[in-house]
């Protein structure tokens, strides 16, 4: 929803849990009207899983943070599932309980509804749950319902502007290269192997013209070690070419990009490793 509403890819999407880890700051910015809305995108606020999970809630909650408005974004039910609050929701909406700003109902994906008759009782179960300023359906893929969207946020938020209209992110450049690597790596892994991979960068330097980028995936078994690289190096290969061509895409320049896997084993059990590889990784 964020890399639709500002433009471009700015943060990373997979269908995978625990894909947001950090929270990025990504400004929309309009002439008309005149509107800046500065976006903090979180990880999921949802029930922590080990250490790793922990941190990603700090994180998230953090996030939350001198906010003014929060934006809960929940998925459409599929054609086969009942109207209801999952559980995962649930959790989040009773975390936004000490929170004492606007909330904003934003559900995402309603292009799959065929029967939009079915959305009014979903809408009418997270109504349940607590009084939402306002509910918005949306389709981010298709752009649907967007400019609703930022409507609704416009109209509470205070007046006034917080950078420069050129302004994006706060992040550097070698975070989003560092987090196109970690998702073309979770995209190109199954099971259990997405949630357990980090991303570090070893080498960032210009070299006649090319930008060369050597880095490390992290995996927290041996087993897995083995899959990411998988048979005469298959899957690292893709992994390194999608991720290049991701990374060519958002630099806009020829990129040469070298990938190594390493097992650090427990590393998401482990709460001092799991901040410095999920939470930092990609900033130095």
């Amino acid at each position: 929803m964020l890399n639709a509403l500002l433009g471009q890819k700015l943060v990373i999407a997979t269908p995978r849990p625990g894909t947001t880890r950090s929270c990025v700051l990504g400004v929309y910015a309009s002439d008309d009207p005149p509107t800046q809305v500065a976006f903090v995108d979180t990880p999921g606020l949802e029930r922590p899983k080990g250490a790793l999970g922990r941190v990603l809630i700090d994180s998230a909650k953090q996030g939350l943070v001198d906010c003014d408005v929060v934006v809960f974004v929940t998925e459409a039910p599929k054609a086969s599932a009942p109207p209801q609050v999952n559980e995962k929701d649930a959790t989040v909406l009773k975390t936004l309980e000490v929170s004492n700003v606007p909330v904003i109902l934003a559900i995402n994906k309603v292009d799959r509804l065929k029967a939009k008759d079915r959305l009014f009782g979903f809408i009418e179960a997270y109504q349940k749950k607590r009084s939402f300023d306002a509910v918005v359906p949306i389709s981010a893929t298709r752009g649907t319902n967007l400019q609703a969207l930022l409507g609704e946020i416009r109209e509470r938020l205070p007046e006034g502007l917080l950078y420069d209209s050129d302004f994006l992110t706060d992040r550097p450049e070698r975070f989003f290269v560092s987090e196109l690597v970690r998702e073309a790596a979770m995209l190109n892994t199954r099971q259990e192997i997405p949630y357990g991979i980090a991303c570090e960068l070893d080498s960032y330097r210009e070299e006649n013209g090319l930008l060369r980028i050597e880095g490390t995936l992290i995996v927290e078994k041996q087993s897995h070690k083995a899959i990411v690289i998988g048979n005469q190096g298959e899957t690292i290969k893709k992994i390194s070419t999608e991720a290049r061509e991701q990374i060519e895409a958002f630099l806009q320049r020829k990129v040469y990009l070298r990938l190594w896997v390493k097992a650090i084993p427990g590393w998401t059990r482990d709460p001092i490793k799991a901040r410095q590889l999920a939470i930092k990784e990609g900033e130095a």
